[in-house]
Order: C-alpha cells, then sequence, then structure tokens
C-alpha cells in the first residue's frame, strides 16, 4: 500500500501541475506558500472539496479529484457510502426537529454546500429552528455566507473545533443560541479529521457543558471495522487539508460515553431510522462509516 501512497502523492503534483501552469511557458500560477487557512490553495486536496467530489459536486480541483478517484479505487462503494451520509443527516435533522423538539442545531465542520443542507431539512421541519454552523475552511465559508444570505435564524461562524471555547465564545452563537435550551451538536464526517490526541470527546463535552440535559450529539465516522481497506485510504489524506484518522465503532462508541443512546444504537447509516417506504441497500456495512446518536441525561 505504500508504493500506492506514493503514486498518489505523484499523480496529485502531475495533474496540478498540468492544470495550473501556462501551456508552453512553465510560468507556475498557483502560490505554493501560504497557510491553506488563509490562502487560496487549490494545489492541496482541500477535506470539502474531496466530499464535494464523491458527491458529484463542481467546487473541486484537479488534486481534490485525484485523490478522490483514489479512494473510488480503494473503495468502490465510496460515493453511494457519502450519499447514504448524506441521507443520514436529512434524516437525523428531522428526527431532532419533529421528534425530540429541538429548536437550535449547531453544526460543526459543515463542509461545502449541498443538496438537502442542515438548515433547509431544519427549518423545513419547524421555521422556529435555528442553525448555526461552524468551519474553518475558507473554502467553505465564501459560499456558505452566499447561502445563508438573507437566511433568518442562520449563520455560519470560521472557527476551528479543536478550540470549543471560541465557538461557544463567537457573537454569533451568542445572538442565535439559547444556553438555556437544549442543543444539538452535528459531528458529520468530520470527527475523523481529529486525532486522538486533540480529545475528541472532550471537544463534545466542552461544546456539550454549557446546555441543559436534554441535548443531542449526532455523529458519522468512517470506520475500517468491516472493510479493512479504509485503514489505507486514511493514509490518502495525508496529502490533504487535514489528516484522517479513522475509529473502531468501539472507539466511536466512547465519543458519547455515558449519554443515552438513541435507538437503534450504534450502526450503518442506511439502518438509522429509514423512512417509511425506503429502501434497505443489501450491503449497508459498506458504508465505511458507523453512526450514532445520543442525548445528555
Amino acid at each position: 500500500m505504500a508504493s500506492r501512497f506514493l503514486d498518489l502523492r505523484f499523480a496529485i503534483w502531475d495533474i496540478v501541475r498540468d492544470e495550473y501552469r501556462w501551456r508552453g511557458k512553465g510560468i507556475w500560477l498557483v502560490t505554493y506558500d501560504g497557510d491553506w487557512r488563509e490562502t487560496f490553495r487549490p494545489d492541496i486536496p482541500s477535506v470539502a472539496r474531496i466530499y464535494d467530489y464523491l458527491l458529484g459536486g463542481k467546487d473541486n480541483y484537479a488534486a481534490d479529484r485525484a485523490v478522490g478517484e483514489s479512494m473510488i479505487a480503494q473503495l468502490p462503494n465510496v460515493q453511494r457510502a457519502v450519499l447514504w451520509n448524506r441521507a443520514f443527516l436529512r434524516r437525523v435533522v428531522r428526527y431532532l426537529v419533529r421528534e425530540a423538539g429541538i429548536r437550535q442545531i449547531i453544526d460543526v465542520g459543515a463542509g461545502l454546500p449541498s443538496a438537502g443542507n442542515t438548515h433547509e431539512v431544519a427549518l423545513d421541519a419547524d421555521p422556529r429552528t435555528r442553525v448555526v454552523y461552524v468551519d474553518h475552511d475558507q473554502v467553505v465559508l465564501a459560499p456558505s455566507r452566499d447561502m445563508l444570505h438573507s437566511v433568518p435564524g442562520t449563520a455560519i461562524i470560521g472557527r476551528d473545533m479543536l478550540e470549543p471555547d471560541t465557538i461557544l465564545a463567537d457573537p454569533a452563537v451568542r445572538e442565535l443560541i439559547d444556553f438555556g435550551e437544549p442543543v444539538a451538536l452535528l459531528f458529520l464526517s468530520i470527527l475523523h479529521f481529529v486525532a486522538s490526541e486533540a480529545d475528541p470527546a472532550g471537544i463534545i463535552a466542552r461544546l456539550l457543558a454549557p446546555f441543559p440535559a436534554g441535548s443531542f450529539v449526532a455523529i458519522s465516522h468512517a470506520t475500517p471495522d468491516t472493510v479493512p481497506e479504509v485503514n489505507d485510504v486514511e493514509r490518502v489524506f495525508d496529502e490533504s487539508t487535514t489528516p484522517a484518522h479513522v475509529r473502531t465503532r468501539a472507539e466511536v462508541r466512547q465519543l458519547v460515553a455515558g449519554m443515552e443512546i438513541v435507538e437503534p444504537g450504534l450502526t450503518w447509516p442506511p439502518l438509522w431510522r429509514p423512512d417509511p417506504g425506503e429502501e434497505i441497500p443489501e450491503n449497508p456495512e459498506e458504508s465505511y462509516y458507523c453512526v450514532v446518536v445520543a442525548r445528555t441525561t
């Protein structure tokens, strides 16, 4: 697998070179210095843009597509898997608003806008719902701000999830979110980009700390439990804006230790409360993700 990883690394640079160089002059159109959080860097694969590519979106570049194609080669079901993950988002938001009575949601690591965004699903379920998106990727912030323009009760803030206190102190959060009411925190396809040393469970706990019992956490997380090749794909992200850290289902379950797990428990995305009449795939274990929803008591 090491040789496949090196092949991908060189392929990224070859594709970026061909796409961003003036023909015949060898002059680079890309600036290769600067922090990707502050400088537009199409030469570095972006987690948000890779996900967009896998979803069939158009907000991606050559480096992102190279990583996406490598993932497809190693995990043939990955494009269906990200669609299943997106469908889980819609179902879990409807559950939180319609059944659990949640009226405020913080979506951490929101990614690029796509069909069926969190605020759209939430506001359709109850127009009183407030939604704050959190992301620190400049690729995400501009289109998200455009999307939310003139949408009451919504905001996106440019904060790093590794700094939960800055999220809680952000003026937009203070304006839209009532710390005296339960909240729902969404961590969908994002915690596998947080190293164990950064204490993802501690981040969740810190964000929940100001809120009363009855708050919820929803997680979708990459896991190699049934498809070991997921471990190999983890290395692909070494060349991206954010390295990956996949976890076993047992480790994902520990992220919400001490909370009440909502039925049907920790499972595969297509199996979490499917809509009536929704077709269940024959291979839900090939989701490459596990999901869990938990409630504080």
